[in-house]
């Protein structure tokens, strides 16, 4: 049996990975929770915190790119200042001003199909 996540777990999580990788969380905190819940919901529901804001299937060898921090994170923060979801930032990028939007998508469907 897994044990549950909480939110805070889900926070402290998401804290220690930004630490690890010198980046920021999102600035807006209403936000932030938000993503933490949708974290915790999946980490609950699958046994792995895959990405908020992307359908998983429930089956870790097929979300396996999308377990946070996703394959897809570093290159978007390098690219874009913030990944997908905007959970994960730069840290010159928010204090330069930059806000987390909308960005490309890189995971390809084809996979999955």
């Amino acid at each position: 049996m897994m044990k549950t996540k909480t939110l805070q777990n889900t926070l402290q999580f998401a804290q220690m990975v930004a630490a690890k990788h010198s980046w920021v969380l999102h600035p807006d905190k209403e936000f932030l929770d938000i993503l933490v819940e949708g974290l915790t919901t999946n980490y609950n529901r699958y046994g792995y915190y895959s990405c908020p804001c992307r359908d998983a299937d429930g089956i870790r060898e097929k979300d396996k790119d999308i377990i946070c921090p996703c394959e897809y994170c570093a290159p978007d923060i390098q690219e874009y200042g913030s990944c997908y979801c905007g959970l994960y930032n730069d840290p010159q990028f928010i204090k330069n001003g930059g806000y987390p939007e909308s960005i490309p998508e890189r995971r390809q469907f084809k996979n999955f199909i």
